[in-house]
């Protein structure tokens, strides 16, 4: 017990530190395209895709693994799976993003460690969030579930993670994302979990941004920032949102969401316009997920591959696209498109992604 509380104090004195670690990674102004990754999330094996593979404007692939699945029992650590998509990424000329997953929102599933549900000191591990009829809590359903980041002792045990990921893939994978802050606890108080506060949470997931960019010196680090507990942008606004961001651009840290709506009014409001402001120092990165190809209201006609390409690259000034696989849209429209870049960049000489492995 004295060497676990010793191990959440020094995490906890070092943690306002991590913010100025020094040289924090910078890059330069984003160009005028965004480099091209398909989401497969945990659909892993269709890095093996031909399409995928022999589409040289596809730079590779963004795959998603959970705390569980990389930490089965405390302290030990299972990265055989993630090493293998790695080194078959490389040998096909292609980059690895990872998505380091502790949340879940549909699939009801729990993602941490089983060791930190069934261990007291760490308050179970996960809370439940809930699902909500717009602010009505009378109507709160069981939600997906959220890792306790807010916890110290759950905090400390993901830095250990962040640090073994760290010593084996950093400098290998172009970037790390970490999932979306937005949570539903609701407002009232009534169904936040033990410990948790919306202003403690901002700090936490700060802490959990800088250990992250300790982590990873060499690669690049984008916190999926869209919503925050305890505010409604623009009526309510209490600053969390920003902070994440303001905190991102001290440390060298990319921003961005797993959610590339451009005629939804919450993404208008909340994290669209603090990509679009980020310092010129500072990568962002958004995803193209399920439901995405919505119906602009404008026009009612469905926002199309080509458009939200436009969007990313004119207003967002995105570095990253993390394009998913929703039919029909990723067969009809993403790859026909990335296709296309890739006969374009073919014709102004750029270097193919690389040999492909069969």
């Amino acid at each position: 017990m004295q060497g676990r509380m010793a191990l959440v104090a020094g995490f906890l004195l070092l943690a306002p530190a991590m913010a100025t670690v020094a040289d924090p990674v910078r890059v330069s102004a984003p160009s005028s395209d965004p480099e091209h990754f398909v989401f497969f999330g945990l659909e892993r094996d269709r890095i093996r895709e031909t399409s995928f593979l022999e589409t040289e404007a596809i730079a590779g692939a963004q795959l998603k693994y959970t705390w569980k699945e990389l930490e089965p029992e405390k302290g030990q650590y299972e990265l055989r799976h993630l090493r293998h998509d790695l080194a078959f990424l490389e040998r096909n000329g292609k980059k690895l993003f990872v998505q380091l997953q502790d949340v879940s929102f549909f699939e009801k599933n729990v993602l941490v460690p089983d060791y930190l549900r069934n261990d007291p000191e760490f308050g179970g591990g996960a809370d439940r969030q809930f699902e909500l009829d717009g602010d009505d809590e009378t109507t709160a359903r069981p939600g997906g579930w959220v890792a306790r980041r807010w916890d110290a002792s759950v905090e400390a045990r993901f830095v250990l993670l962040l640090q073994k990921l760290g010593e084996v893939l950093d400098g290998r994978i172009a970037g790390i994302n970490l999932p979306e802050t937005s949570v539903e606890f609701g407002e009232s108080g009534q169904l936040y979990p033990r410990g948790f506060t919306p202003a403690g949470y901002v700090k936490a997931i700060q802490r959990q941004m800088s250990a992250t960019r300790s982590a990873f010196p060499r690669s690049h680090v984008i916190q999926y920032a869209n919503f925050m507990p305890g505010e409604w942008l623009p009526w309510n606004d209490r600053g969390y949102l920003r902070a994440v961001y303001e905190h991102a651009e001290r440390i060298g840290v990319g921003v961005g969401g797993p959610d590339l709506l451009p005629h939804r009014k919450g993404q208008q409001t909340h994290s669209h316009p603090l990509i679009a402001e980020r310092g010129p120092g500072t990568i962002a990165g958004v995803a193209v997920q399920d439901g995405n190809f919505a119906i602009d209201p404008a026009s009612g006609e469905r926002t199309t591959a080509e458009e939200l390409l436009q969007f990313a690259t004119e207003r967002l000034r995105l570095d990253y696209m993390f394009w998913g696989t929703e039919e029909p849209y990723y067969s009809q429209q993403v790859l026909p498109l990335l296709r296309k870049l890739s006969a374009v960049g073919a014709t102004e000489g750029r270097q193919p992604a690389g040999n492909i492995e069969r």
